[in-house]
């Protein structure tokens, strides 16, 4: 009796799948070179029944080339320097129901948008550069016109009648170290015992805050003076005595300033006091540094002062010696008294 032996079945998924497998296993070819004439053609060890879904038998596709798209660059705001929004896209045209196409408008906001944008670039605004804040302001903008002075019911007469004196404009010209502030303050103080209303204006004050974006070069000092002298016209015509302490080295901005002002009102004080003198005092160290080179364009070392040519009162030293503050205030006052304050005793009488 034969032993049994176990029997196999010969099924023919079985030789489907193994012929399915060994599809996958078959390394892939290699790419089809466009130059090449010869066809690749599929191993025929695989039947065509059990081809994988993988594999169809057809040439490889080349690789795809990747494009990569960057996305557009923010606009800065010029004025504030903050982030703008992107700008949307306008919507593609869209067919109409005739057949014919045409491209709808964009809504309003956006059209807007890019309004605001294109005047916002035209008109570049400020910018500030470092800590020097350097001021820029575009040149499309337009100098005033069409304008037009306009009076008011109450005038300088009547308020040099409610303060019971005239105005003027006490000029104070010299050298770094002269004494110009020193005499400014002191002069104030005497007229306010005197019961005078007087403002001061110094010059390292106001570059402060009216002049802070001027420097030292000859256009800025030309301005520096000018602005100067519509501020103390003003004071002038408020009815105060307006005392005002700057090197101006140069003479034609004092007498522009003094062209600002008419009848006498403005009163030149030039205190003629030598370079070894002011250089010596040197209350701000500036002299020094100038010698050293550190600062350009330093009145009285590398940049010219114009000494005035009529001022009204010239102070200077008497036998080698400086006047005291007091002394040089009252040489001011007793002019004030000669040409000012029996002036103003006169309009109080008239009025």
């Amino acid at each position: 009796m034969e032993a049994s032996l176990p029997f196999h079945h010969h099924h023919p998924a079985a030789s489907s799948t193994a012929a399915h497998h060994a599809a996958r296993l078959t390394p892939p070819p290699p790419p089809r070179d466009p130059r090449a004439t010869a066809r690749w053609v599929p191993p025929a060890a695989a039947p065509a029944r059990s081809r994988s879904p993988a594999n169809l038998g057809l040439p490889p596709h080349p690789p795809r080339r990747l494009r990569l798209r960057l996305a557009p660059p923010r606009i800065t705001a010029a004025v504030t320097g903050g982030p703008r929004r992107p700008r949307r896209r306008a919507p593609p045209p869209l067919e109409c129901a005739g057949g014919s196409s045409s491209s709808l408008r964009r809504p309003r906001e956006e059209e807007e948008e890019e309004e605001e944008e294109r005047s916002s670039t035209a008109h570049a605004g400020v910018s500030l550069v470092g800590e020097n804040k350097v001021l820029q302001m575009s040149s499309t903008v337009p100098k005033a016109s069409n304008i037009f002075w306009h009076d008011c019911a109450v005038g300088q007469a009547d308020r040099q009648k409610l303060l019971k004196q005239k105005g003027c404009v006490v000029w104070i010209t010299g050298l770094s170290g002269s004494g110009k502030s020193t005499l400014a303050c002191t002069l104030d103080r005497e007229l306010h015992t005197r019961g005078k209303l007087s403002y001061v204006l110094d010059g390292d004050n106001l570059r402060h805050g009216l002049n802070k974006d001027l420097g030292f070069k000859a256009e800025d000092r030309a301005e520096n003076i000018r602005r100067v002298g519509e501020v103390a016209k003003l004071f002038a015509d408020a009815g105060l005595v307006c005392i005002a302490s700057f090197i101006s080295p140069y003479r034609r901005d004092r007498e522009s300033c003094r062209a600002l002002l008419s009848d006498g009102s403005f009163i030149e004080v030039f205190l003629n006091m030598p370079l070894e003198l002011c250089e010596s005092r040197d209350p701000k160290g500036l002299y020094k540094l100038a010698r050293a080179g550190k600062i350009k364009g330093f009145t009285g070392i590398d940049d010219p002062y114009e000494s005035p040519l009529n001022s009204e009162i010239e102070i200077k030293e008497v036998d080698g010696v400086c006047p005291s503050p007091s002394d040089m205030a009252g040489q001011v006052v007793t002019y004030l008294e000669e040409k000012g304050i029996s002036a103003w005793a006169a309009y109080i009488h008239r009025g």
